[in-house]
């Protein structure tokens, strides 16, 4: 991935000098819910926005970005790239504007307004502060257990999870919170593949726009989203750690799916062709 175009955000907010901060000592149960999801890649956003309802513990405030920490500089600038980039796609394809989210960066466990997160959940979206939250240890994970290596597939991880800030800006995530309580949990659970399947989508489209602009790819990058999006697969994930799929169970999609929906964004670079809720199946 080539970012010598690209520049640094600035809204990083570094939490991990401080170690696993619990907000006050207590784990709530929207905590345990959490993290009863962490086999999954992210947090399903509905059960995100029903822990949000619950009283925000104490926020810790956190540091700037150190000049000499290469892999933490890596995600602001990827950051910045989702805010540049989308911040056009805004204008010129939706009628409202861009708002930027802010990236924490922490280890163990840090306060959030949906709940204490914890690294087990794997990077996650909090619509009540807007934040994505990221254990960067997560990114040894995928290249040593899931098998996803690569600066691009980070790049993804990172695209995806402001594609749920995206989501939370258009309403989506509201409004599809208000369905899921109204529907027998399988069908919840669908609803959720169909929102985390637009965030893999919205990341393609980001990936499209931003390679137009300052031609951040390089040969190889796109096969190393997709590696991830498949590594991240609710099929993948099931049969590796209980060795059978229960598609009923699913909230991500599957790993088919998952690259479906990132190269379809990738591909045509238009937020309109990342209705999941529309498509059959």
């Amino acid at each position: 991935m080539r970012l010598d175009r690209s520049r640094r955000s600035r809204n990083v907010e570094d939490r991990r000098a401080g170690g696993p901060r619990m907000g006050g000592g207590r784990i709530g149960l929207g905590a345990i819910v959490l993290a009863l999801v962490a086999m999954y890649f992210g947090v399903d956003p509905s059960v995100v926005l029903d822990l949000a309802q619950q009283q925000a513990p104490q926020q810790t405030q956190g540091t700037a970005v150190p000049p000499d920490d290469a892999q933490a500089q890596f995600v602001a600038t990827v950051l910045g790239e989702t805010e540049d980039t989308w911040r056009e796609i805004f204008q010129t394809q939706t009628t409202g504007q861009y708002q930027d989210t802010t990236l924490v960066l922490f280890r163990g466990a840090t306060p959030t307004a949906c709940g204490t997160g914890q690294s087990a959940m794997g990077p996650f979206y909090c619509p009540a502060d807007r934040k994505v939250y990221i254990d960067l240890a997560f990114f040894d994970e995928m290249r040593s257990r899931l098998g996803a290596p690569g600066d691009f597939a980070q790049a993804y991880v990172i695209a995806h999870e402001v594609g749920h800030h995206v989501q939370n800006l258009l309403g989506t995530l509201g409004r599809v919170n208000q369905q899921r309580a109204q529907v027998s949990p399988s069908q919840a659970n669908q609803l959720s593949v169909r929102l985390e399947l637009q965030a893999d989508c919205y990341a393609g489209v980001w990936a499209h726009h931003a390679d137009a602009a300052r031609q951040v790819l390089e040969h190889g990058d796109i096969e190393e989203a997709l590696g991830a999006a498949s590594a991240v697969g609710d099929d993948t994930l099931q049969r590796r750690q209980q060795g059978r799929v229960v598609p009923d169970s699913f909230t991500h999609g599957s790993s088919a799916q998952r690259m479906q929906w990132f190269q379809r964004g990738y591909e045509t670079g238009r937020m309109k062709a990342c209705d999941t809720f529309a498509a059959a199946g």
